[in-house]
This record gives C-alpha cells, sequence and structure tokens, in this order.
C-alpha cells in the first residue's frame, strides 16, 4: 500500500533531515539545484568519521565541511540539537499535503512502479536511495528501469551496464527481506521499424519491461502506428510507456501528441495482455483522457507509474491515480495494484 512519508512529528537525526528536505522538495518539482544540496550533504555526512559530526557541531564549524552549506547547515545543526529545523518545518507545511484532489482510495491500493530512473542513467540519485524511499512510502515492490543505450543524452545503459546493475538490483532483493521485492527492469527505446533498442538475451534477463518512443516524435501516423504495434506485440514487453510523448508543462517547454492509430494500438495491447501506462508526471498526463477512454474500451490493462527521476517523485502516482479515478478505471486493471506474485506471473509468464 503506497503511501506518503508521515509528516515530522518527532525530530529526525541530521541525515533524516536532510532526506525528508530532499524528498519534499523532489514531490513538489523543487529546482534540482536546491535539491542536490541537501542530497550532496547526506553523502557528505555519511562519510564522516565516527564522532566527527557532534564535534563540527560542537565546534560550529560545520559550514567549513566540503558539500554543507548555510541551509544545510541549519538543518543538521537542529536535528543535533533534537529539534526541527524551521526550513524543514516552513516545507511541511508548505510541501507535505496531499498532491492532487481525488484517487486517495486508489492511490492507497497501490503497490508498485513500474517506471522508475537511478543515477545510472538520467535519475538523480542511487539505486539504494531509491529502493530506501520506495519501502518508506509503503511499496511492496518497485521495477527499475533505466534507459537503454540509445538514449544517450539519458545516459542509457549498454548491455554490459546493464548486466552490472541487474547483479546490483538482484543483491538488493535479496538484502531487504521478505515483504518488498526488487524487479530488474529497463526502459526500453522502441526503434523506427518497432525493434527494441536492447538485445533480446538481455532483455529475456529481466523481469519486467517497460517500451516507449523517445526519438521521430513527429513521424508520420502510418509508420508510427506500425512501429508501436509490433513494439506492443513483442513477448518481451509488458507496458507501453508514455504513448503520446507529449509535454504540457514544466521546464522543457510543450510538446504536441504524436500521431499514431490509437484504436489500433490499444487493440494490440489488450490482444497482447501489454498494459498502457498512465504517466503520472504533471508535464507529461500521459495518455490524454480521450486516450484512456478508447484504451478502456479495448480492454486495455493499466499501470499507474510515477516516471519518477528522484526519490521523491515516486510520490507522483497520487497524480495518475486521481486521472484513473476520475475517468472509471477499475482497480483490478491497474497492474500496479496487483501484490508482486502476481505481477511477476504475469510479467513473465511460464
Amino acid at each position: 500500500m503506497v503511501h506518503l512519508i508521515a509528516p515530522v512529528e518527532e525530530p529526525l537525526d541530521p541525515i533524516d533531515a536532510l532526506r525528508r528536505v530532499a524528498f519534499l522538495m523532489e514531490r513538489t518539482r523543487a529546482g534540482s539545484y536546491r535539491v542536490e544540496a541537501f542530497r550532496k550533504a547526506v553523502k557528505t555526512l555519511k562519510a564522516l568519521a565516527p564522532g566527527e559530526l557532534d564535534r563540527q557541531v560542537d565546534a560550529g564549524t560545520l559550514q567549513q565541511i566540503p558539500g554543507i552549506g548555510k541551509s544545510t547547515a541549519g538543518v543538521i545543526e537542529a536535528a543535533a540539537r533534537g529539534e526541527t529545523a524551521a526550513y524543514l518545518s516552513g516545507l511541511e507545511e508548505k510541501s507535505g499535503g496531499p498532491l492532487a484532489e481525488g484517487g486517495e482510495e486508489l492511490y492507497a491500493a497501490l503497490q508498485g512502479d513500474c517506471h522508475l530512473h537511478s543515477d545510472w542513467s538520467d535519475g538523480g540519485s542511487p539505486i539504494d536511495e531509491m529502493v530506501l524511499t520506495g519501502l518508506e512510502t509503503g511499496h511492496s515492490w518497485m521495477v527499475l528501469t533505466d534507459h537503454s543505450p540509445q538514449l544517450r543524452v539519458a545516459n542509457g545503459l549498454t548491455a554490459e551496464r546493464l548486466a552490472q546493475q541487474i547483479a546490483i538490483v538482484e543483491a538488493i532483493d535479496r538484502g531487504v527481506g521478505e515483504g518488498f521485492s526488487f524487479f530488474k527492469g529497463i526502459e526500453v527505446d522502441i526503434l523506427d521499424d518497432g525493434s527494441l533498442d536492447q538485445s533480446p538475451e538481455m532483455l529475456s534477463r529481466l523481469d519486467l519491461v517497460t517500451a516507449s518512443v523517445h526519438s521521430k516524435l513527429r513521424m508520420n501516423a502510418s509508420p508510427m502506428t506500425k512501429r508501436m504495434v509490433a513494439a506492443v506485440r513483442n513477448p518481451r514487453v509488458n507496458v507501453l510507456g508514455h504513448c503520446t510523448g507529449r509535454l504540457v508543462e514544466g521546464s522543457r517547454g510543450t510538446r504536441p501528441q504524436s500521431d499514431f492509430d490509437a484504436k489500433a494500438v490499444f487493440e494490440a495491447c489488450a490482444e497482447s495482455d501489454t498494459a498502457v501506462e498512465i504517466n503520472s508526471r504533471p508535464e507529461r498526463c500521459d495518455p490524454p483522457d480521450e486516450l484512456i477512454g478508447l484504451a478502456l474500451d479495448a480492454g486495455c490493462l493499466f499501470a499507474i507509474d510515477s516516471d519518477a527521476h528522484a526519490p521523491g517523485q515516486l510520490d507522483m502516482k497520487a497524480y495518475g491515480a486521481a486521472r484513473a479515478t476520475r475517468l472509471g478505471v477499475p482497480p483490478d486493471r491497474i497492474i500496479t495494484t496487483w501484490d508482486a506474485d502476481r505481477l511477476r506471473a504475469w510479467a513473465r509468464p511460464a
């Protein structure tokens, strides 16, 4: 059951106080430079020798440590005194409430996420921080889906890097223990001809594959339709990511949706048991409402995903839950409400 990390009721230790600030800033899409200051401070504190933090706090010399600035020092000093910094209290008041109105019941029913990124591709945090925040927000499973090789601007993973990441994901999954599953995945590019931007051998090693179009988004409707239909019919594709590629707001500006025969694509999804992603990022809000209606009529499954590129963005699924509720998507047709065993059996049937 997914839920927002509970508001702070007792003072946190310095590292958790910094993480809480970063989480609140990320979930409301604060500037990456501001967020990075707090994430960097966490790394700095973790690297200090035992007792060094207390010594620096007592001496009033925190800001002499590389990576600690005025704002981060204030949060650390307050936490070290057993208090909550005004900076954190202000963020709790401003940014700690629900992100979306409506969909609360569905949001509470979500158990996992099929689309999230780490700093192995274009995400902002290490894999372990994404997992820790997932655990803290009540996820029972997550799928790591960093980008594939063609998306160089997003540091897409070569087969060699993906193999290294698979070993790390497997180790984390073993280490977390019962009650949480960490799945091996990828957001693989759909190439111009509908093939996938990773070798069949590597894709066969993954638990779940989300496939998305990232290039030639203005392709003519007929070839774009063939491209997408070929991809969703691929036996190794489980989820069709942000299907129109549109941008409706945000720092990257706006972008119109791609042209394709949505009815044909969604019918292929339904026939192939490929879920249609409801991408929860506010700048994407993809698919548009009318296409979700078409996918519903076609009998498609859905995945309410965060497309998180930072830990706090895992909470953005609240936006997708609100839309799905408003549009009448049945919860049992949303794979992110399923438990880990059901998801695993669906994604990789025997």
